[in-house]
C-alpha cells in the first residue's frame, strides 16, 4: 500500500519542513508564549491489529488497533499539535503474532503486521516491552529493523517500523552497550497563537528515553542468558538523562514499559515508575505493562487512588503528567499538555495540563468504528492465521473452561498438566536416567480469568478441537521447563498460588470477596500428578496449605519432586519461592502450547472421565456467618455443578454480563 503510506507521512514531513519556512525564529518566541500539545499513547497492543478474537474465531469490538486508530484520528482533529508513541508489548500476544513468528516466519524484507498498521498512523517513537523478547533476539532484531550485537543474532538490517525504538536499560554482554539506542531526539514544529491572536509556529525539541522491566533476564532466561543484562530503570535514567538533556531538549518523555509501585525501590523492580517519576529531568511519563488504565478518575477501588504522591483524577505522579493506556488497543492514552515558554524553552504548565484514557467503547457501550485503512494492510496474514488455527486436532466430550477455576474447576488445566507430564516423563526416561524414580508433577495456571472482560475466560465447547482451542487453553508462547525441588519448596509454591484468595473471616456477617483480583490469575498454579492438598482461606498467606500428600502419603519436606512448568515460572516469574532458574532439569525447545497440541493429536478423543476429572484440591470446610462471593460470567451456574463444585448459588445478575455467585465453604470441600 505505498500510496497510503506516503500520504499519511505528509503531515510529519511538513512539520519538519516548517522549520525552514518564513516565520518566527526560536529566538523570537518570547517567554510567556503558550501552546497546546497532546502526547498520545498506545501500550500493550499485543499484536491485536484487528478487532478479532482468534480463539473464538469471532469479531471483538471492544479492542483492536483498528479501532484505537479512530481515536488517534479524532485526537489529531481535536488538538493543534500531537505526537504518537507506543510503550511496548507490541509484537506478541495473538495467534496472528505466533503465526508470523513461529508457524510461517516472515522474511527479512517483510514488515510485521502490527508495525504495518502502526506505520499507517505515523508513530513518532516507541520502546521495547518484556514480551518483545519472547520469540528470541534474532526475531526481535529482524522485525524491529535493528541489528542486536549478541551471540546468534545475524548482523543484518531487515524491514522494521518507520519510527525510532529506544531502550536504555538492556545491554549486550559483548560490549555493555544498550541493545537499542537509549534515547532519541525529535525536532518538531508547534502550531500556536501569538499575543495578537495570529496563527504562527515555533520549533520544539523533544527527547524520548525507553525502559523495559529489568526481570526480563529471568522471565526470558532461555533467550537472554549470556547475551543481555539489564539495569534498574532509575540507574539507567541517571546514566542517560544528563546526556539527553544536553541535547537541548525542551521536553523529556520517559516511555517506560512498567507500572506504578510505591514500595521500596530495588534495581530489579518490575514496576518502578513511581520512583522513576522522581528523577530530575523527566517531564512526563508514558506507562504500560500492568494492563490497566491510569488515571482512573472516580474509581475509589483503583490501586492508584490511595498511592502517595499520585493524582488518580488528573494523572500526575510526583507532580509530573503520566498516562497508561490499558491494553489490546482498548484505549488511547492522552497527555493534554499546556506549554509555556520559560527561560527560552518550552515547559509544562501543570495547572492547565491533565492526562486521560479514552476507550474505544463509549460510556454507553457503543464502540467507535474501525479505521477502514487498517484491515487491508493485514488482510492476507489475518486470513492465513484463521486457516491455521482452524486445523483439526481431535475432539472432546466435555467443556474445558477457566470459569470457577479458583473454586476447583480443573477442566481447562488437567489437559495441560497431563500433556506436560507425559512429555517430561518420556524425555527424562530417554535422556536423564539419573532422575528415574523421582515423582513427576505438573503445574498449570489459568491465563484468562475475567480480567479484561466479563467473558474473558478460556471456553472450549464439547465437540471437534482445532489449534485455536489449544491456543485458548495455553495463551502464551512459553517453552516447557522442569525443575527439581523438595517437598518444602513444593508447599511454598502452593502457598504462593493460594495468595489468589482473600483471607476470610468466618465471623463476618457482611459479604466477603473470595478472590483477590490484585493477584494475577496466571499465578494461580494448580499442581497435579498424584498430588492432593487443601487450602484454608481463613489463614494468613503462607499458612494455608493443609494435608499435602502424594499418592495418599504426606509429603516430606526433603522429598524430591520434578515439577513441569514453563520458562517464565521456572526462571522466577511470579516470585515463587525456590524458583530462580538454578534448579532446571529440562529446558525444552518446544512451546508448552505445541506440547498440548501434539498430546491432543496423539490422544485424539478427550473424555471427562479420563482427561477432566482429577480435582485434586479443595477448601478446608468452614462455616461463615455471612456470604462468601465470587464474580464470574452470567449464566454459568450449571457449569459449576457439571464440574463437581458443590455449594455454588446465584446471588444476583450484575447486568453487565457478569453475575455474583456465593460459595458455601462448609460444603465446597468435598471432592
Amino acid at each position: 500500500m505505498p500510496t497510503l503510506r506516503a500520504s499519511l507521512l505528509i503531515p510529519l514531513l511538513l512539520a519538519t519542513a516548517c522549520s525552514s519556512l518564513p516565520g518566527r525564529h526560536p529566538a523570537d518566541v518570547v517567554d510567556g508564549t503558550r501552546a497546546r500539545l497532546a502526547i498520545l499513547e498506545s501500550t500493550d497492543l499485543h499484536a491485536n491489529a484487528l478487532s478479532y478474537d482468534y480463539y473464538r474465531l469471532a469479531e471483538d469490538k471492544s479492542l483492536g488497533f483498528e479501532r484505537m486508530a479512530t481515536l488517534v484520528m479524532q485526537a489529531r482533529a481535536e488538538f493543534p499539535n500531537t505526537l504518537l508513541f507506543d510503550a511496548g508489548d507490541t509484537i506478541q500476544g495473538t495467534a496472528l503474532a505466533d503465526y508470523q513468528a513461529l508457524v510461517t516466519p516472515i522474511g527479512c524484507d517483510e514488515e510485521l503486521a502490527i508495525y504495518r498498521a502502526m506505520d499507517a498512523l505515523g508513530y513518532d517513537g516507541g520502546t521495547i516491552g518484556n514480551h518483545e523478547f519472547n520469540y528470541g533476539l534474532p526475531f526481535l532484531a529482524q522485525v524491529t529493523g535493528h541489528p542486536i550485537d549478541a551471540q546468534g543474532v545475524p548482523a543484518k538490517t531487515c524491514a522494521g517500523p518507520h519510527f525510532p525504538l529506544v531502550l536504555s536499560n538492556a545491554e549486550s554482554t559483548r560490549d555493555g552497550k544498550p541493545i537499542y539506542p537509549p534515547y532519541a531526539v525529535l525536532d518538531r514544529v508547534l502550531k500556536l497563537t501569538d499575543a495578537q491572536g495570529r496563527g504562527t509556529s515555533a520549533p520544539i525539541r523533544i527527547g524520548i528515553i525507553g525502559f523495559t522491566p529489568p526481570p526480563i533476564v529471568e522471565w526470558d532466561r532461555r533467550n537472554l542468558e549470556g547475551k543481555v543484562t539489564t539495569t534498574g530503570v532509575v540507574e539507567a535514567a541517571r546514566r542517560w538523562l544528563p546526556e539527553l538533556r544536553a541535547k537541548g531538549v525542551d521536553l523529556l518523555i520517559a516511555i517506560s514499559h512498567g507500572g506504578l509501585d510505591a514500595s521500596p525501590y530495588g534495581p530489579a523492580m518490575e514496576n518502578a515508575n513511581w520512583h522513576l517519576a522522581r528523577e530530575a529531568g523527566i517531564d512526563a511519563l508514558l506507562l504500560g505493562h500492568s494492563h490497566t488504565s491510569f488515571p482512573d478518575p472516580g474509581n475509589a477501588q483503583s490501586r492508584f487512588a490511595s498511592m502517595a504522591d499520585v493524582d488518580n483524577e488528573r494523572g500526575f505522579v510526583h507532580g509530573k503528567p503520566a498516562v497508561m493506556a490499558n491494553f489490546f488497543g482498548k484505549s488511547l492514552g492522552v497527555l493534554d499538555l499546556a506549554l509555556v515558554r520559560t527561560n527560552g524553552r518550552w515547559t509544562i504548565d501543570a495547572t492547565q495540563s491533565h492526562a486521560e484514557v479514552r476507550n474505544v467503547r463509549g460510556k454507553d457501550g457503543t464502540p467507535v468504528a474501525a479505521d477502514p485503512r487498517i484491515a487491508p494492510l493485514v488482510e492476507a496474514v489475518h486470513k492465513a492465521t484463521i486457516d491455521y488455527v482452524s486445523e483439526p486436532i481431535g475432539d472432546t466430550d466435555f467443556a474445558m473452561t477457566s470459569q470457577f477455576v479458583e473454586l476447583g474447576n480443573i477442566s481447562a488445566l488437567q489437559v495441560i498438566n497431563d500433556a506436560q507430564r507425559d512429555y517430561a516423563e518420556r524425555y527424562l526416561a530417554a535422556n536423564l536416567p539419573q532422575y528415574a524414580g523421582i515423582p513427576v508433577l505438573s503445574a498449570a495456571a489459568p491465563f484468562k480469568t475475567g480480567f479484561s472482560a466479563t467473558n474473558d475466560y478460556t471456553d472450549v465447547e464439547p465437540g471437534p478441537l482445532a489449534i485455536h482451542d489449544a491456543a485458548d487453553l495455553y495463551l502464551y508462547p512459553n517453552t516447557l521447563t522442569a525443575v527439581k525441588i523438595d517437598g518444602a519448596t513444593l508447599k511454598g509454591w502452593l502457598e504462593r498460588s493460594a495468595g489468589r484468595f482473600h483471607r476470610i473471616d468466618p465471623a463476618k456477617k457482611e459479604a466477603q470477596e473470595l478472590i483477590d483480583r490484585k493477584f494475577s490469575g496466571y499465578n494461580f498454579d494448580v499442581i497435579q500428578g498424584g498430588l492432593a492438598y487443601a487450602i484454608d482461606v481463613t489463614k494468613t498467606q503462607g499458612e494455608r496449605i493443609r494435608d499435602l500428600a502424594y499418592k495418599g502419603k504426606p509429603v516430606e519436606p526433603a522429598q524430591a519432586f520434578i515439577v513441569v512448568t514453563n520458562n517464565y515460572r521456572a526462571s522466577g516469574g511470579g516470585h515463587f519461592p525456590g524458583l530462580d532458574g538454578s534448579n532446571l532439569v529440562i529446558s525444552a525447545p518446544d512451546a508448552n502450547r505445541d506440547v498440548v497440541i501434539a498430546w491432543i493429536k496423539a490422544r485424539r478423543h478427550l473424555t471427562r472421565a479420563r482427561d477432566g476429572s482429577e480435582r485434586n484440591w479443595h477448601f478446608v470446610p468452614v462455616r461463615t456467618a455471612g456470604p462468601v462471593v465470587v464474580t464470574s460470567e452470567t449464566g454459568r451456574l450449571a457449569l459449576a455443578k457439571a464440574n463437581g463444585i458443590n455449594g455454588v448459588s446465584l446471588v444476583k445478575d450484575n447486568g453487565d454480563g457478569s453475575s455474583t455467585y456465593a460459595i458455601d465453604l462448609s460444603v465446597s470441600g468435598s471432592r
